[in-house]
């Protein structure tokens, strides 16, 4: 499985990079609502839906709440998708206990998963269309990347204390804070490139710690929609990493964080 992952990640990363940097922020829109669109159609799995036109109809949903979010300000869908994920982190809190309420309606998690999705599509290309957007998401990619990849292997080689043993027994303390350390490295390297006055780093390292500490939210409020509809992958598209679900999962939730964190900075204006 590591080998699957590591020979995805080779031929996943320079395409995403590729499509970072070359494609115009149009294309770039329309390719991202593509993604959310297969995403979706992941989602309505794990509600249950087995039909393809099941499917089809709620990926149908995701897109056209999108296209709506484009008519709102910005930072009200990005308030308002942070706002969501500091509920969700509740539930994965209060899991199994609190699931109760909720956990069998289909249509509340139908539309999680339009809190899940709608607020990442738009805080990504609301990030891209800055003037330094290109870069921020080059930066919020390899964060949650290497975020990502330190918390596995930190887990791996010292993870003794679980994180949320009850969503996903392979999380772990030691894991979330190898993810700080080398996430504080990425945030150090970065502004050191990027000649960023030493008076604004302070900020810049918070904004961060607390994106990479939703992303990993993100990561346990998918697996929790896993354990609950019995699957461990949302889906099959890419080898050792499952759907596309499970390769975005992170970002659902530091995507729209991180673009609220920065609008608050006043780095963003919308």
């Amino acid at each position: 499985m590591l080998v699957k992952r590591i020979l995805t990640a080779i031929v996943l990363i320079p395409l995403a990079l590729a499509v970072l940097i070359y494609l115009p922020p149009l294309s770039f829109r329309y390719l991202t609502l593509f993604i959310v669109f297969g995403a979706a159609w992941e989602w309505a799995r794990l509600l249950g839906l087995i039909s393809r036109r099941s499917c089809f109809l709620y990926s149908l949903l995701v897109i056209f709440t999108c296209f709506f979010a484009l008519s709102l300000r910005d930072v009200v869908v990005l308030g308002v998708g942070c706002v969501w994920w500091l509920m969700a982190s509740l539930l994965i809190i209060f899991y199994p206990e609190d699931t109760s309420s909720w956990a069998n309606i289909r249509i509340e998690k139908a539309a999680m998963g339009l809190f899940v999705l709608v607020p990442c599509w738009l805080a990504i290309n609301f990030i891209r269309q800055q003037t330094d957007g290109l870069y921020a998401l080059l930066f919020l990619f390899v964060l949650i990347w290497g975020a990502d990849s330190a918390a596995y292997f930190a887990g791996k080689i010292c993870g003794k204390h679980k994180l949320a043993p009850r969503i996903s027994p392979g999380k772990s303390w030691e894991g979330l804070i190898g993810a700080i350390c080398v996430s504080s490295l990425i945030v150090a390297l970065a502004l050191w490139l990027a000649s960023v006055p030493f008076m604004l780093w302070p900020f810049a390292f918070l904004l961060s710690w607390i994106t990479v500490l939703f992303s990993i939210m993100g990561d346990l409020f998918e697996s929790m929609i896993k354990r609950l509809a019995g699957v461990k992958d949302s889906g099959w598209l890419l080898p050792g990493h499952g759907g596309i679900l499970d390769r975005i999962d992170s970002l659902t939730a530091a995507a729209p964080v991180f673009a609220f964190g920065a609008w608050l900075l006043g780095t963003y204006a919308n």
